[in-house]
C-alpha cells in the first residue's frame, strides 16, 4: 500500500492513538483548507447496508454483529475482534483492500481537482507501514491516562475493554519514532488550534 497507491497526489498522513484526538486535528486542518480524506468514513462506506464487505463480513463473524436494521453493529464487531488478533486480521483481509481502493479513488479525485496535497487521517499507519508511502506523517500525542479516560468515555468501555484497544495498536513511542511533525493534545484546545495553524504553514 506505498509507492503507486499514493502516487495520485501529495500526501500527509494523520495518525496517532486511539481517542488521542486526530478527528480534532483533521477539522483544524481542513479550517485551514486542507483536503481530508478519513480511513474511518470510507470503512463505514464499505461495511453499509447492500455493501459486498458486509456479506462477506456476516459469513465471517455471524448475524450476529449485526443490529435489528441489519447494519453493522460496530461495537458488537469491534468487542470480537479487540479480544482476538485472529479475528482482527480476518477483518482487516476483508476491509483494507477496499479501504485502498476507496482512498485512492478519493485521492485520484482530488488531484484532478488539482489540490496540490491531501490529508489522510487513519489510525494504523504506522502499524501497516503505509506511512512509509506517504510525504510526510503527522502524530497527535496524547498521555495514556488521558486517552484512556477519553477512549472510556466516548465508547463506554470498561477498564478490560480499553485495555484490549490499547494493546491492538502500536505504542505512542513507535509512532512518534515515524513522525514528521508532533501535535501536542495534551493542553486546550486553543493550544492545539495554535499548533496546527504553525504546522500548516510548514506543509504548504
Amino acid at each position: 500500500m506505498t509507492g503507486v497507491y499514493f502516487a495520485a497526489v501529495r500526501v500527509i498522513g494523520l495518525t496517532g492513538g486511539i481517542a488521542s484526538g486526530k478527528s480534532t486535528v483533521a477539522r483544524l486542518l481542513a479550517e485551514h483548507g486542507a483536503p481530508i480524506v478519513d480511513a474511518d468514513q470510507l470503512a463505514r462506506e464499505v461495511v453499509a447496508p447492500g455493501q459486498p464487505a458486509l456479506d462477506e463480513l456476516v459469513r465471517a463473524f455471524g448475524r450476529g454483529i449485526l443490529d435489528e436494521s441489519g447494519a453493522l453493529d460496530r461495537k458488537q464487531l469491534a468487542a470480537r475482534v479487540f479480544a482476538d488478533a485472529a479475528e482482527r486480521r480476518k477483518l482487516n483481509a476483508i476491509l483494507h483492500p477496499r479501504i485502498g481502493a476507496l482512498t485512492a479513488a478519493a485521492l485520484a479525485e482530488l488531484r484532478a481537482k488539482g489540490a496540490p496535497l491531501a490529508v489522510y487521517e487513519a489510525a494504523l499507519l504506522v502499524e501497516n507501514r503505509i506511512h512509509l508511502g506517504l510525504d510526510g506523517l503527522i502524530v497527535v500525542a496524547l498521555d495514556e491516562p488521558r486517552q484512556r479516560e477519553r477512549l472510556a468515555a466516548r465508547d463506554r468501555l470498561t477498564d478490560a475493554e480499553v485495555d484490549a484497544r490499547l494493546a491492538a495498536q502500536a505504542p505512542l513511542a513507535d509512532k512518534l519514532a515515524a513522525a514528521t511533525w508532533i501535535v501536542d493534545n495534551n493542553g486546550s484546545l486553543d493550544d492545539t488550534r495554535a499548533q496546527v495553524a504553525s504546522l500548516w504553514e510548514k506543509i504548504r
